[in-house]
């Protein structure tokens, strides 16, 4: 078993990688493998709405590292999406991303289990998480959850080191991950999808 830990903030070794270390130690602790992927600081696009992967299952853009991310998401088990948080939201370029993985890859990772982290200095974390949830519940990803909400604070990674709570919530985080891909490995079967998936759209007034 893999599970994906996606670093998206633009410094490979601060808060958020500290945090998401935590919780791929845990993991490797419960024989689960890790892997940290970090987004980086490279130009990142933004969805333009061309709906060609609704043809192709692949962003358009093959420019920057949405494919790529999408991909390693695909093939892992589990997914852990990290970020810091910018004026009480993800930073902006992994939403960029985040969308387009999604849309994308729309209906391919249901059942995945998934859970995001955030880190701040002070505020803004509650959002900044809420916001990253919904790309897994619209998805239809079990969300792994914790003792807390799943935010670390700090201003360097020193900081977050001497978050005791924090770095709890991150391992609480880690063990119940790995508990859940192993009870999906012991061969619980998902529940069947509704053959069609119903939209309403309300332009019509009905």
């Amino acid at each position: 078993m893999k599970v994906l830990l996606v670093n998206g903030s633009p410094n490979k070794d601060g808060c958020t990688f500290t945090a998401l270390d935590e919780i791929a130690s845990t993991l490797e602790k419960n024989n689960v493998e890790t892997e940290i992927f970090h987004i980086g600081t490279k130009p990142v696009r933004g969805c333009i709405g061309c709906n060609k992967c609704r043809k192709t299952n692949v962003c358009v853009f093959e420019d920057d590292i949405c494919n790529e991310l999408a991909a390693k998401i695909l093939a892992a088990d589990g997914v852990v999406i990290g970020s810091p948080v910018y004026f009480s939201g993800p930073n902006g370029a992994l939403c960029a991303l985040l969308d387009r993985v999604f849309y994308s890859n729309m209906g391919k990772f249901v059942h995945k289990p998934a859970c995001c982290i955030v880190n701040c200095r002070r505020g803004g974390a509650s959002a900044a998480f809420d916001r990253l949830n919904k790309y897994f519940t619209i998805a239809q990803m079990p969300v792994v959850s914790s003792q807390y909400w799943n935010a670390v604070h700090g201003f360097t990674p020193e900081h977050v080191r001497r978050d005791l709570e924090g770095l709890q919530v991150m391992r609480v985080l880690g063990n119940n991950m790995a508990w859940l891909l192993n009870s999906i490995k012991k061969g619980q079967p998902p529940p069947e999808q509704e053959p069609k998936r119903m939209m309403t759209n309300f332009h019509d007034g009905k």
